[in-house]
């Protein structure tokens, strides 16, 4: 029988992709197969694979909707890219983390709780109300009056009326109410004009800070805080804004606890100054709500149970046991509801993550979790010949769990869909049908395909990827001797069954076990304040479109100032967020159009081309160039330009050294911090920590990420940490690291409830020589012991 002419489109075309970095990149790949993409970070995978063929995807599924639903809808501008065909809908399950909203939890991110509230108005006894009763995004709202209805002779009449909401009144659903510690704020055995308070920016001289306190007339400022009497202290602390009149001039005076409140802790924390994002972790402390006892839930929607079970009860069981809760439930009346509950509880325990609750906040979740919880949507799904674009899905888990991905990668591919996995974890990268390398390198050296074709042929293909696939990581032959130890007595966070453990320092420490085996609960739990320790993870960094790797780490302001010493002007003229930005696009480099129903466009400023300042700034010349050439140097060229002759700045040079050998050399200074992937991320906030005082750095799994080739540069910079006095933690799945380790602590056995205990401490040789735990098989199979 001939070949249906419908059946001959079983290839996405790409041809000519120029999104970020890609140079003109072609690419074929096959439908209803599994492709895996790989390269070093920076290199082009995520612009190709989420920049062009999802973007693409969704930008021509959302044209299908009517004009006026495209105004609801987030804008796409279509990627650069000559030809796109064959294209089918593209399904994104990315590592974006969830919402940290406080009222965001697993179950409100998957649909389990609407199921559950519908399950609790039908079958709790006492009834309470509609799903909206156990809803604790709903608060209960009670009205009467009068009203008048526009009908004939527009009569008045009284009604009442009133909502059910299951909301806890004193938290407003959040579970937990903050406090301030009074005594991280001011010294009592001190006066004001002593310097008694202890808030950052409060000098004794400063008129609009704590010169008002001194003058305001309310306050003795020579008298020691803990003198004062109840109205005094009331005063200091609370007193409602008043009009007051200071060295002549007109003032607002407030309690000190009121104006820190809209000054600091109003603010979000990672946008926040260190300093002052210190003084808010010192002062701040968050705990349980009395009321609702942490459920977030009001007291008439706890008092409706089912077999003596409360919705709060349910969300808080591990999801395996509420699974197998809800089985037992035999209710005729609600069987659909029940049979699709079910559906939903036993696609996260399939996929690894039966140990989490429902009542979990999303954002407490790490990248790796953030994206199975997104599949788990997807797992039933009766929708086939669609394509599945993942991004890094092994990112958090480990090895044992990375078979069971994979199982799950191959039966969305099986049942007819086209999955394109964006992975550097050899496991993953040997069940692909295609691979796709990028490279060579990264950024402007990267963007090109250096290998297309089957796992063999890229073992044998030369390129990074291909030299690097059987690379292992032996054991070290001695490791550091400790200097001493960190107690950790009775931790109990999370699901840790009061453990106690001392982790050495002045060496390389990992924490290792399966997911959910109670780690970062440890490590960012448990270790006491105080201890100096400097914790940097993968959350996104906070700032806008105009953020880049010059800004954040401080580059920009030794910049600006020899720019201005050199030239004899002032400082703000070299920021394109102050007084030199160009007028035309106010300094951002684009414009964007809102184009109305249509994808907006952002498109290179006219005026400027790009260059984001304005004509006139760009005559004052350092070094031999302007301000947009030097932040348009990649880190490397700025760290060469800064290091001698006339533009020399050490202070510069130190910032831009600390991003080399963090293995960031390739990044465009003057790059947007949108444009980073995590990896990326988390080795910028580790560059930017690495010049603070903290003798303890706790990071969570550096490897996310990175590639094979990049691992190996990541354990020299941790080596050289080490070796400069530090004490280096590290929560990490990668076997390469366990083997570099001095020191491991395995937790587990299992995940939740079946983990929370530490099932081995020792160094690498001891865990492979025992083999007594998960991780001690894997680690043994790995360095081929």
């Amino acid at each position: 029988m001939s070949r249906h002419t419908a059946d001959s489109h079983d290839l996405i075309r790409v041809h000519g992709a120029r999104v970020n970095n890609l140079k003109d990149v072609s690419v074929e790949l096959p439908k209803r197969r599994l492709t895996v993409f790989t390269g070093v970070s920076g290199s082009g995978k995520s612009s190709l694979v989420f920049g062009t063929v999802a973007a693409e995807s969704q930008r021509l599924i959302n044209e299908t909707y009517s004009a006026f639903v495209q105004g609801f809808m987030p804008s796409l501008a279509r990627p650069e890219v000559d030809v796109l065909e064959g294209l089918t809908t593209a399904i994104i399950v990315d590592q974006q983390r969830m919402g940290a909203d406080p009222r965001s939890t697993v179950g409100t991110a998957t649909d389990a709780n609407a199921m559950l509230r519908i399950l609790f108005s039908r079958l709790g006894q006492p009834h309470v109300g509609s799903p909206n009763a156990f809803s604790f995004n709903v608060p209960s709202v009670t009205s009467a009056g009068s009203i008048t209805v526009g009908r004939g002779s527009g009569k008045t009449e009284k009604r009442t009326f009133n909502m059910v909401g299951g909301m806890c009144p004193r938290c407003e659903g959040r579970g937990s109410v903050s406090d301030i510690d009074l005594t991280e704020i001011y010294d009592e055995t001190k006066s004001i004009s002593e310097g008694a308070i202890t808030v950052p920016g409060y000098k004794v001289d400063n008129i609009w800070t704590v010169k008002i306190f001194a003058e305001s007339g309310f306050l003795d400022p020579d008298k020691p805080i803990g003198k004062y009497t109840e109205k005094e202290l009331h005063d200091f602390l609370y007193k409602e804004p008043t009009k007051v009149k200071v060295e002549g001039i007109n003032l607002t005076y407030e309690g000190l606890i009121p104006k820190i409140q809209k000054s600091m802790l109003s603010k979000d924390k990672e946008a926040m100054q260190p300093h002052i994002r210190a003084f808010v972790e010192r002062a701040v402390t968050f705990t349980s709500c009395p009321e609702c006892g942490g459920t977030r839930l009001a007291e008439q929607a706890r008092s409706s149970k089912i077999k003596g079970i409360n919705i709060a009860d349910a969300c808080a069981m591990e999801i395996r046991d509420l699974a197998a809760w809800v089985k037992n439930l035999d209710e005729p009346s609600v069987a659909p509801l029940l049979e699709k509950l079910s559906h939903t509880l036993d696609s996260f325990t399939e996929i690894g993550l039966g140990y989490l609750s429902l009542d979990r906040p999303s954002g407490t979740l790490s990248g790796g979790e953030a994206q199975r919880v997104k599949m788990v949507r997807h797992l039933g799904s009766a929708l086939t010949d669609t394509t599945y674009v993942f991004d890094e899905p092994t990112t958090g888990l480990h090895p044992h769990d990375i078979q069971r991905m994979n199982d799950l990668l191959l039966r969305l591919r099986d049942k007819g869909n086209t999955v394109l996995v964006v992975e550097h974890k050899p496991e993953t990268i040997t069940i692909a049908d295609h691979v796709v390398d990028l490279g060579p390198g990264a950024g402007s050296a990267g963007g090109t395909v250096c290998f297309e074709g089957t796992v063999e042929a890229l073992r044998s293909s030369g390129t990074i990827t291909g030299r690097h696939f059987d690379d292992r990581a032996s054991l070290k032959d001695s490791v550091r001797r400790p200097t001493g130890h960190l107690e950790i007595r009775g931790a109990d966070a999370h699901n840790l069954k009061k453990v106690d453990v001392d982790i050495p320092l002045g060496v390389l420490v990992v924490v290792t076990g399966v997911a959910g085996s109670g780690k970062s609960s440890l490590v960012h739990g448990s270790i006491p304040r105080g201890a100096g320790v400097v914790s940097i993870d993968q959350s996104a960094i906070k700032g806008s479109r105009r953020s880049n790797p010059a800004t954040y780490t401080g580059l920009l302001e030794p910049t600006r100032k020899v720019f201005a010493k050199a030239n004899g002007v002032k400082p703000a003229l070299f920021s394109a967020n102050s007084e030199g930005a160009c007028p035309a696009c106010n300094g951002a480099g684009v414009i964007y159009t809102d184009l109305g129903m249509m994808a907006g466009v952002a498109t290179t400023c006219d005026e400027c081309e790009g260059k984001r300042f304005d004509a006139s700034v760009l005559d004052y010349k350092f070094g031999g160039k302007d301000i947009s050439e030097v932040l348009a140097m990649s880190v490397t060229e700025a760290e060469a330009f800064f290091r001698e002759g006339e533009a020399k700045i050490p202070a510069a040079h130190a910032i831009l050294r600390r991003l080399v050998d963090v293995g960031l050399g390739y990044l465009g200074i003057g790059q947007t911090l949108t444009s980073l992937s995590g990896g990326e991320r988390q080795r910028l906030k580790l560059a930017t920590h690495m010049a603070e005082k903290g003798g303890t750095y706790v990071l969570d799994e550096p490897t996310a990420g990175l590639h094979l080739a990049d691992v190996e540069q990541l354990l020299g910079l941790l080596d050289r940490l080490v070796d400069s006095g530090k004490s280096v933690i590290v929560v990490e799945h990668h076997q390469a690291v366990m083997a570099h380790a001095d020191w491991i602590i395995d937790l587990g056995p299992g995940a939740g409830h079946d983990g929370g205990r530490i099932v081995f401490e020792g160094t690498p040789a001891e865990l492979v020589a025992k083999r007594s735990t998960l991780t001690g098989e894997h680690l043994a199979a790995y360095v081929g012991a």
